[in-house]
């Protein structure tokens, strides 16, 4: 547990007191700011181990290694993690204990931000949280309320009953999928007309990539299979970076039998050029004229290869008879569920990071849901997948 030096700090020895009842180990790393908030021996009497501030102990010289902290923890939770600290955790400064762990960290980071409301929604500090939410760290939103300034607003530190209760539901729900491996496609493909042009579409990768980030905190073993996206992953998830249909079903294909899950959210192109250019094409005729042909249906090839134990889930994408079509695809290549998108609802599709999606499984049972983020929409997914394997 990192505690940085805020008015907040109180509350880490509530914290402390309620993660150790909860059967938590606990080891605390402090900034130096936040001993004139609480004391290192408060802490370290409530966590019954030493709480540490400095990489050398003044006493003994002893090195306090933050790398060996980083491998030891299941999980680091920030609390209060003021904008000081937050700010250099999205930059990679490193010049405290706290900042060296948070570094050598190979586990689920949780933070708490605590400051006044200004600040919470300073354009820096919004950028600087959306910086660590990108690489996988996990927000515990600051709370409403009357603050250390005499401001009532946002920028409370969330109550330590909260806190506890997000890591117990992150812990149960990371062994959702634990030992199960899955497979996930993302994105658009690309097919070459010459070597500057290509036919593709608007998908941005932004849903397939939300999803094997969840499968992800959800215990699964991950490979995720994106086409050309801008859409960065986070490094414990294996990502294969394909641009065209073909490339796409050679890497689904070499990884799908040994995996339990697949969820084919890419966006491949339906078509491409029957004869590729190795010149680009110069702009000569008034008129050029493509012949297209066909590209794999890897959904239904994989539909063909899959195992009784194999779950296969698909997306559609429709402009008109969203559900007869889905349904038809559900069937005709041997889904286990299907994933809906209609790009007549405002919000939703390609481009955005919310959507709109309705469910159907092979029951033809339908569940709608509302908009909402695209992080969002993913667990709700993959919480329809686990029902799926019972």
């Amino acid at each position: 547990m990192g505690v940085c030096g805020g008015i907040a700090a109180y509350k880490s020895a509530l914290l402390v007191r309620l993660l150790v009842k909860n059967g938590a180990e606990v080891k605390v790393v402090m900034t130096d700011s936040a001993k004139s908030f609480i004391s290192p021996l408060t802490l370290a009497t409530l966590s019954k181990n030493p709480a540490l501030c400095d990489f050398f102990d003044p006493k003994d010289g002893s090195w306090n290694k933050h790398v060996d902290l980083g491998l030891w923890a299941d999980a680091l939770v920030i609390a209060p993690a003021t904008a000081n600290t937050l700010a250099k955790m999205a930059n990679g400064l490193c010049d405290n204990l706290l900042l060296a762990t948070y570094l050598s960290a190979r586990c689920p980071v949780f933070f708490a931000p605590a400051m006044d409301l200004d600040m919470y929604k300073h354009p820096s500090t919004l950028k600087n949280i959306h910086t660590l939410q990108g690489f996988g760290d996990i927000l515990i939103p600051a709370e409403t309320g009357e603050l250390a300034s005499g401001l009532t607003g946002e920028g409370r530190l969330a109550e330590p009953e909260t806190i506890v209760f997000t890591l117990q539901n992150f812990f149960t729900r990371q062994n959702t999928f634990g030992g199960k491996k899955m497979l996930v496609s993302a994105g658009p493909t690309f097919e070459a007309i010459d070597p500057v042009r290509f036919i593709g579409n608007h998908s941005s990768g932004k849903m397939g990539v939300a999803i094997a980030e969840q499968a992800r905190l959800m215990g699964a073993d991950v490979t995720l299979i994106c086409g050309p996206s801008s859409v960065e992953s986070n490094p414990l998830i294996k990502r294969i970076n394909v641009m065209s249909g073909d490339e796409m079903a050679q890497a689904m294909h070499a990884t799908f039998s040994s995996v339990d899950i697949c969820i084919m959210s890419a966006a491949v192109a339906d078509y491409k050029p029957s004869e590729f250019s190795s010149e680009k094409i110069k702009k000569n005729e008034p008129v050029l004229s493509l012949t297209l042909e066909k590209t794999r249906d890897i959904l239904a090839e994989l539909g063909k290869e899959k195992t009784s134990q194999q779950i296969l889930v698909g997306f559609a994408l429709e402009t008109q008879k969203e559900l007869d079509y889905a349904i038809d695809k559900l069937e005709r290549k041997n889904l286990d569920l299907i994933v809906l998108n209609s790009l007549r609802i405002q919000g939703a599709g390609f481009g955005h990071d919310t959507n709109v999606v309705t469910l159907i499984d092979k029951n033809q049972h339908k569940e709608e849901t509302p908009i909402l983020p695209k992080s969002e929409i993913a667990k709700i997914i993959l919480q329809k997948v686990a029902t799926l394997m019972t």
